[in-house]
C-alpha cells in the first residue's frame, strides 16, 4: 500500500518484480540500479542461494519525477523464483502498487512462466487484489538469446489481457527502463483514480482577478492599505521652475453692448520652493505609520506579532525575531482548524519543508541576519496563503 507524506508532498509507491526462477528479475533491478543517478537511489541489497539469485527480496528505493507538484518515490522489490519460497513471496507482494512480471522467453521455459503466473493471481487473490484490475506490465526478457518463442506466442500464451508489454534484455538493459516507466505510469494512473495522491496545488489562471506570485500579492495588499489620496490639488514636481495659470479677471461692460473679449491668461513663473535635504531625519510621528512587508499582509488578530518580528530583525535580535515569526507561524495555521501542524499546513498550502527548518532555527541560540531573515519571508508567505482563502473570517 503506497504511502503520503503530506508534508513534504511525497508518495512512495511499491512495485514488484515477479516471475520464474533466472527469468532476469534481479538483473533488470541491477541494470535499474546501475543506470538511476546515485542522488535517485538507495542501498540495493540481494540475497544470493543455491537454486536462485534471490531469497528474500530485492530492495531499491528509486526517486522518479515529479507528478503534478508531488514527487515520487519508487520502492523495487523481486520475489524469489521457486516455488517453495511461495510464503516468501506473498508477503513481498503484501502492499503493492504495481507489478512486472519478467517472462523467460526460452521455450523450455513456458511451463515455468505459467506457473508463476498463475502463482501471481492466486497471491494477489488472497491479498483481496484481482490481477485484470490491478497495474501490470509485462517483460518478454532474454529476447538477446537464440531460438526465443515469438513474442505472439508469449502475449497468446501470457498476456489475454492486452496489457503493456516490452521486449528486453536485462543483461545489456535493453528495453527495462521502458518497462520501469510503463509501470510507473499505470500505477501513478491507479494512484490518481483512488484519490491518494493528493491533487495539485490550485494556481492562479493568468490574467485572472487573483494575483499570481508573492510578490503580486504583497503589492495588492500593500496597495489596498495605503491612505486614500487627497482631495487638493499638489503642485507639480519637476527639476525646473513650476508655472501656475493666474486667471485674469473679465472687466465689467454695460448691458446691451456687444461682449468685451478677454485678454488671454497671463503666465506667470512661479519659482518652487527648494528640496529637502536628503539627510533630513523622518520623525518618529511618521515612521510608526509605516508598515513593512510582513505586517502589511497580517491578518487584524497577527499584527502585533508580526510588528514584534519586524522590530526585532530591525534591532539585530535575529533570535527573537525567528522566535516571534515562529509562534505567529503556529498561530496563523491554527486558523485552519483543528489538527496537526502538518495537517493545518497542507490545508494552507504551506511548504512542509521550510516548517521543518523554522522549527529547526527555533531551536538554535546564535542565528544570522539570513537566518531571520528566512522566517520573515515564510511568515510573509502563511499570511499570504490566509488572505487568500479569506482566514480569519470577519465578524
Amino acid at each position: 500500500m503506497s504511502s503520503v507524506n503530506l508534508m513534504a508532498r511525497e508518495v512512495a509507491a511499491k512495485i514488484v518484480f515477479y516471475g520464474p526462477g533466472l527469468s532476469g528479475k534481479t538483473t533488470s533491478l541491477r541494470k535499474i540500479y546501475e543506470t538511476v543517478r546515485p542522488a535517485h537511489r538507495g542501498e540495493m541489497m540481494s540475497i544470493a542461494t543455491e537454486g536462485d539469485r534471490t531469497l528474500f527480496f530485492d530492495f531499491l528505493p528509486v526517486k522518479v519525477e515529479r507528478v503534478g507538484d508531488c514527487s515520487v518515490r519508487l520502492a523495487l522489490y523481486t520475489v524469489p523464483g521457486q516455488v517453495f519460497y511461495n510464503a516468501t513471496r506473498k508477503l513481498v507482494l503484501q502492499g503493492a502498487d504495481g507489478v512486472v512480471f519478467v517472462a523467460d522467453s526460452q521455450p523450455d521455459a513456458m511451463d515455468a512462466n505459467r506457473e508463476s503466473l498463475a502463482n501471481l493471481e492466486e497471491n494477489l487473490f488472497e491479498h483481496g487484489i484481482r490481477l485484470d484490475r490491478f497495474p501490470l506490465v509485462m517483460q518478454w526478457n532474454k529476447r538477446d538469446l537464440e531460438n526465443v518463442l515469438p513474442v505472439e506466442q508469449l502475449r497468446q500464451e501470457l498476456n489475454p489481457r492486452g496489457v503493456p508489454d516490452f521486449e528486453t534484455a536485462a543483461t545489456n538493459g535493453r528495453g527495462v527502463l521502458d518497462t520501469l516507466k510503463a509501470i510507473t505510469r499505470l500505477v501513478i494512473k491507479d494512484l490518481r483514480a483512488k484519490r491518494i495522491v493528493p491533487p495539485p496545488r490550485p494556481v492562479a489562471p493568468v490574467g485572472g482577478a487573483q494575483p499570481a506570485g508573492l510578490e503580486a500579492q504583497l503589492a495588492q495588499h500593500l496597495q489596498h492599505r495605503q491612505p486614500p489620496p487627497s482631495s487638493h490639488l499638489a503642485p507639480p514636481s519637476g527639476h525646473g521652475p513650476a508655472v501656475a495659470m493666474m486667471p485674469t479677471p473679465v472687466p465689467h461692460r454695460p448691458s446691451g453692448s456687444f461682449p468685451a473679449i478677454a485678454p488671454p491668461p497671463r503666465v506667470e513663473p512661479m519659482v518652487a520652493p527648494p528640496p529637502p535635504p536628503i539627510a533630513a531625519p523622518i520623525s518618529q510621528a511618521t515612521s510608526a505609520k509605516l508598515l513593512g512587508a510582513v505586517s502589511a499582509l497580517a491578518p487584524g488578530d497577527l499584527f502585533d506579532h508580526a510588528r514584534a518580528a519586524e522590530a526585532a530583525f530591525m534591532a539585530g535580535n535575529y533570535s527573537t525575531c525567528v522566535t516571534a515569526c515562529t509562534d505567529a507561524i503556529r498561530r496563523s495555521l491554527a486558523f485552519a482548524g483543528e489538527g496537526t501542524l502538518a495537517q493545518q499546513a497542507f490545508l494552507l498550502r504551506v511548504d512542509g519543508a521550510d516548517l521543518l527548518r523554522i522549527q529547526g532555527l527555533a531551536t538554535q541560540q546564535h542565528l544570522r541576519v539570513d537566518d531571520a531573515a528566512f522566517a520573515l519571508y515564510v511568515l510573509m508567505q502563511t499570511f499570504v496563503r490566509l488572505n487568500a482563502v479569506g482566514l480569519p473570517a470577519s465578524e
